[in-house]
């Protein structure tokens, strides 16, 4: 099945703040906010152990009992698996995530890409969640930006382990689709050209972005297309700096990026549009995408998120990003449909 027909729609929630990302977040606001996801008419929802080692799966469990499951959505994630040991949250190896989740729960997090293991992270996120079933399960930032040089010998314990267990699991009717879930375009074009287990699309975060699009349009996305595959963008405003905050891709927006993020404003604003509108339409122009997964911790940013999606954005607005230099010349856009 392709992974356009098991989304129930464009816009989904992307859980990692859920779990405390960048700061600690009161457990009422965190429940309110799924259900303002939930009464927006969200109804497809990412997670991962990862996310504040279990945290946020399991706030995400509570908000969504009682509703009936064949309503909605979730996929999440393998290759982490959380313990019942506790570890120094501080000290924890996160690559270049590192200190994002330092508000999560103390729990030991391994890395563990194996068949078994593969099993257990889905059986443990089963229980955390409270759900009988995972639709769609990625496998977790097996690239370079956690691995270091490291990666490829961890994509080969993937390779051998996961992705063989996933696709049994698809093909078994488990699961309804598997594929990476990774803040790289690596990974994913190594996994394009493989042979045996076949996934089933992709989530790329942060590589396909108003702020960051280059490689992933030039290397993976007609790929993907051309294969009736699809890409789930995580993270489209790029860790927040696209809205005006201090992060971009989970470190401190650096001055060439907020020059960039100044400019897209500036045209924004002349033509009376918010910048999550240009954001996530940009990201849904390109044939590839199937959906967008914006991260939340208050509830009234889920309300933003939908009216950015049905916000009227100017044919003028995209034709002066592309003629500005500001986006890849190559880029689809809104207008040229």
């Amino acid at each position: 099945m392709a992974l356009k027909d098991i989304l129930p729609g464009r816009l989904g929630f992307g859980a990692a703040p859920l779990g405390n990302m960048f700061r600690a977040i009161p457990e009422e606001e965190a429940l309110a906010t799924v259900d303002a996801a939930w009464n927006d008419g969200i109804r497809y929802f990412d997670n991962a152990p990862f996310y504040g080692a279990g945290l946020a799966e399991i706030r995400m469990g509570r908000a969504l009992t009682g509703r009936r499951r064949e309503d909605y959505v979730i996929s999440t994630k393998v290759g982490r698996l959380v313990l019942d040991e506790v570890e120094d949250v501080a000290a924890r190896d996160q690559g270049e995530k590192g200190g994002v989740f330092r508000d999560g729960l103390p729990n030991r997090v391994i890395n563990d890409y194996s068949a078994d293991a593969t099993l257990r992270s889905i059986e443990d996120s089963l229980k955390r969640l409270k759900t009988d079933r995972i639709d769609i399960v990625w496998v977790h930032d097996v690239a370079q930006d956690f691995y270091g040089d490291e990666w490829l010998a961890m994509f080969e314990s993937a390779r051998k382990g996961a992705f063989r267990a996933l696709d049994r699991l698809r093909d078994e009717g488990v699961i309804k689709a598997w594929g990476l879930g990774v803040n790289k375009v690596e990974p994913i074009e190594l996994l394009l050209d493989l042979e045996g287990p076949k996934p089933d699309g992709f989530l790329l975060a942060g590589r396909y972005t108003l702020l960051d699009h280059g490689r992933a349009l030039q290397r993976v996305m007609p790929k993907v297309a051309e294969r009736g595959l699809g890409i789930v963008v995580g993270g489209p405003y790029s860790s927040g700096a696209l809205v005006g905050g201090p992060h971009f891709e989970y470190a401190p927006a650096p001055p060439v990026i907020l020059e960039k993020v100044a400019r897209i404003r500036a045209l924004a604003d002349r033509h009376g549009i918010s910048m999550k509108a240009a954001g996530l339409q940009f990201a849904l122009a390109n044939p590839a995408v199937v959906a967008v997964i914006p991260g939340a911790s208050r509830p009234g940013r889920i309300a933003e998120d939908g009216r950015a999606l049905r916000e009227v954005v100017p044919a003028d607005f995209w034709r002066e990003l592309r003629a500005g230099g500001l986006v890849d010349p190559a880029a689809p856009l809104p207008v040229d449909g």
